[in-house]
């Protein structure tokens, strides 16, 4: 006779990445089992930092892959895994994913809602996103797990989206209980006042202390607005927040040491227990009810040394808020790349001044006709590429006219001068640019790392999000190929892709 599952234990690897068994059978959520990811050799330290021992972990049945987004889908964790494991994603994944995936020999099942993944013993259902999620979001695949033939014992993991609109319809209908253990995904990536961060607006009076996320509204945002649709919720499990930014002089994140902040919110609130967990933590939830309790497990490893490293540079940065200047995150190109670099960035700024126009700074900048210096005329945005070929340190300045559409070229000014003239601005090195056209990076990875910008309106108007809107896999699964395709060649697989 077959053993009876103990209930649902969930060890947490780190970041956004889950390890969940009954004891008999297991599965993987958005693996990343390396001590860090990213594009080709851009690399996202795991925060806290850990090692993984693939060899001692149980071996997973399965592989539940959420969205494509680079802190979720890793090739090379992925290939780290038996060729045999079955690796299931939503109906909405971008085939550029799967084909990659594929190349590495692994077999992709696509499932939607309707159809309830059974891992042994482990009931699985993908979810939607909820409707307002942000559009860079909506692929999302939200799971849903528990014990086969059971409610009430269910973990939902958020992931990076608004909670299912069809899984808080099913919990009011009474279809399903409330889950007794919710995994809240923190994205604030705060980055102490001075360092380069996607929210920052260098227009005077725009970027200060005051304009970063504090712990409180990451907490209130996540436990109180977030979990409003989840009533009756017992347990919250806190993840994400959980790497650093290439280069980065002022280590982890703020607000990033999970255990910390369920701490100070078991404190400020009565409605669950919040747990913070850390890389090697493992919450089991038993099968006939009872409290959810932690332990360790010895196949994650953390690395202390490293870890008080970097929060030694965190605290130094914090005693002393220096303005960081950025640089390149992407390797320098070779000589011959340069001349397809060149070829590549010039084809594609037409392409980018006509799909600005669909995106929220597009309709802002559309909408305005006065800014510092009075009317406005036809050119509402500059780009500022830095570094151009063969002439590091000079810049190269281009407008946005918006009756082309289309980018003039211009004389290079002064930032101030630049930003008392154009209400939007984008700062990017050139190779940094080139680097997403020739798939050696994606758009979140420059963005994260060395662009700058300024912008009126809320953050959502702000170039930023309509870099991502243009160049997000959802938009340009073409590039996403190219990197894909880069990555595999690291691991010495071939793709052909479509030109």
């Amino acid at each position: 006779m077959a053993a009876a599952p103990v209930g649902l234990e969930l060890t947490f690897l780190g970041h956004q990445t889950w390890h969940i068994s009954d004891g008999l059978s297991s599965v993987l959520v958005d693996p990343i089992l390396a001590p860090a990811f990213g594009a080709g050799r851009l690399e996202f330290k795991i925060w806290p930092p850990r090692g993984v021992d693939v060899q001692s972990m149980p071996a997973p049945n399965a592989v539940i892959l959420s969205h494509e987004h680079l802190d979720h889908f890793h090739l090379p964790s992925l290939s780290l895994l038996p060729r045999t494991v079955p690796v299931y994603t939503g109906t909405s994944t971008p085939a550029a994913v799967v084909e990659a995936i594929e190349a590495l020999g692994f077999t992709v099942h696509r499932v939607d809602h309707t159809q309830p993944l059974d891992i042994g013993d482990i009931e699985i259902t993908l979810y939607p996103a909820g409707a307002h999620t942000l559009f860079w979001e909506k692929r999302v695949a939200q799971p849903l797990v528990r014990l086969s033939g059971t409610t009430g014992n269910d973990v939902f993991i958020g992931v990076d989206a608004d909670v299912s609109d069809l899984y808080v319809e099913q919990l009011a209908q009474g279809t399903l209980a409330p889950p007794r253990l919710a995994v809240v995904s923190n994205n604030a990536q705060t980055v102490p006042y001075g360092a380069l961060g996607a929210d920052n607006n260098l227009l005077p009076g725009m970027d200060g202390p005051r304009n970063r996320t504090t712990g409180i509204e990451i907490l209130h945002g996540l436990l109180i607005d977030y979990l409003k649709p989840l009533d009756g919720v017992r347990d919250v499990a806190l993840c994400g927040n959980g790497f650093t930014a290439p280069r980065s002089p002022h280590g982890p994140f703020l607000y990033a040491d999970h255990r910390a902040l369920a701490s100070s919110a078991n404190e400020l609130q009565h409605l669950f227990r919040v747990h913070g967990p850390r890389p090697g933590d493992r919450l089991t939830i038993p099968a006939g009810g009872g409290s959810i309790t932690v332990s360790r497990v010895p196949w994650i490893t953390p690395d202390p040394v490293a870890e008080k490293a970097e929060l030694a540079a965190l605290s130094a940065f914090l005693d002393a808020p220096q303005r960081v200047q950025p640089t390149p995150i992407t390797q320098s190109l070779e000589r011959e790349e340069w001349e397809e670099a060149e070829h590549l960035v010039t084809r594609e700024l037409p392409r980018m001044a006509c799909e600005l126009i669909a995106t929220r700074m597009g309709a802002l900048a559309t909408s305005i006709h006065d800014y510092l210096r009075g009317p406005l005329q036809a050119h509402r945005a500059v780009l500022r590429l830095l570094s151009p070929p063969g002439r590091p340190g000079d810049i190269d300045s281009y407008g946005w006219n918006i009756t082309g559409p289309r980018w003039d070229k211009l004389e290079t000014t002064s930032r101030e001068e630049a930003m008392a003239a154009y209400p939007f601005g984008i700062e990017i090195y050139f190779q940094d640019l080139a680097a997403v056209f020739l798939g050696r990076a994606q758009i979140w990875d420059v963005v994260g790392g060395s662009y700058q910008g300024w912008h009126i309106g809320e953050n959502l108007d702000s170039p930023v999000y309509a870099l991502f809107a243009i160049y997000g896999e959802h938009q340009r699964p073409d590039l996403a190929a190219r990197c894909y395709a880069h990555s595999l060649a690291t691991l010495g697989v071939h793709q052909e892709i479509s030109a």
